[in-house]
């Protein structure tokens, strides 16, 4: 059984950080593509970032690149996203989602993405 667990959401000030993990079973990790992404109360999902299955290409939103790190620990059946600079629009549920296949291209369109997380809270706030 294919499952995804998000974990590390939680409460940070404005220009905190946060890791998030993603911990996969029931498959081999290092066979897909993962990715992580975000909805923000009244908004819409938004692609946070990508990693390929060989962990050599990765993508990032505009909103986050610079601030944002994704990689992954195939022998630990992990991926992780370390969040710098946090601002109060980096609010979110925050879920990590896997790809039919290897490849990140396009990964905000959400196509390919059949297996979701229950997803993490973040919240920014003072």
């Amino acid at each position: 059984q294919v499952q995804l667990v998000e974990s590390g959401g939680g409460l940070v000030q404005p220009g905190g950080s946060l890791r998030l993990s993603c911990a996969a079973s029931g498959f081999t990790l290092d066979n897909y593509a993962i990715g992580w992404f975000r909805q923000a109360p009244g908004k819409e999902f938004e692609g946070v970032s990508c990693i390929s299955s060989s962990g050599r290409i990765t993508s990032y939103a505009d909103s986050v690149k610079g601030r944002f790190t994704i990689s992954r620990d195939n022998a630990k059946n992990t991926v992780y996203l370390q969040m710098n600079s946090l601002n109060s629009e980096d609010t979110a549920v925050y879920f990590c989602a896997r790809r039919w296949g290897s490849s990140c291209l396009d990964y905000v369109s959400m196509t390919g993405f059949g297996y979701w997380g229950q997803g993490t809270q973040v919240t920014v706030s003072s």
